[in-house]
């Protein structure tokens, strides 16, 4: 049966690389055992499972299956944070954008009689459409992205939620960032790096909106 060959902590899900077959007496454990490690990698543990258990049943659920607080950590890279930003048929796409995707964001400002439109971020991760329990029957009628971005930038997007309006771009699946490429903005490594957003500090980031 499948074991944890390393300590899984709840919440996390488990790599392959964590899990070793071994035999043991069947009469021992009552519940249901897995033989395959394909179908235990990628679960979250309900509990915590030491070095040497067998993994059964009771003991770990599809992260889609999970809520509350026993539910997986979003995949957020060390220094970034998630955030949820509106969507819908016209702004998102139609709905195609996709958990694991990469956006553009275009925003769109009125200052006085001029309208302008920008480019205001790329290469932005998403990681969830709609919420879990939505996510799972697709994204045709979802009303919200959870993206990844710096501290810094979930500022701005703040500020342009409230003072602008919003698009997405879906881009290339050949245009993606390779996976466990995003490292910390050296001008934003955390949260704490934040100092807040002004108009004045918008228009001398973005100046072509202005």
């Amino acid at each position: 049966m499948v074991v944890a060959s390393a300590d899984l902590q709840p919440r996390i899900p488990i790599p392959e690389a964590s899990l070793t077959i071994k035999t043991i007496p069947t009469t021992t454990y009552q519940q249901l055992f897995f033989t395959k490690i394909a179908d235990v990698a990628g679960t979250v543990p309900l509990v915590t499972i030491l070095t040497g258990q067998p993994i059964t049943s009771n003991l770990i659920a599809k992260s889609d299956q999970v809520a509350g607080p026993l539910s997986a950590y979003l995949p957020i890279p060390s220094g970034y944070v998630a955030v949820t930003i509106p969507t819908s048929e016209q702004q998102g796409v139609a709905g195609n954008i996709q958990p694991g995707d990469y956006i553009a964001v275009i925003a769109s400002v009125t200052s006085g009689i001029k309208v302008a439109t920008l480019t205001v971020f790329a290469n932005v991760h998403v990681i969830r459409v709609g919420t879990p329990a939505t996510a799972s029957g697709g994204s045709s009628g979802a009303n919200s992205l959870t993206i990844v971005v710096t501290a810094c930038q979930a500022e701005y997007i703040t500020w342009f939620l409230n003072n602008a309006s919003l698009k997405y771009e879906l881009q290339s699946y050949q245009d993606y960032l390779p996976a466990g490429s995003q490292t910390k903005d050296p001008q934003c490594p955390n949260a704490s790096s934040t100092k807040g957003v002004t108009q004045d500090l918008v228009q001398k980031t973005f100046p072509a909106l202005f």
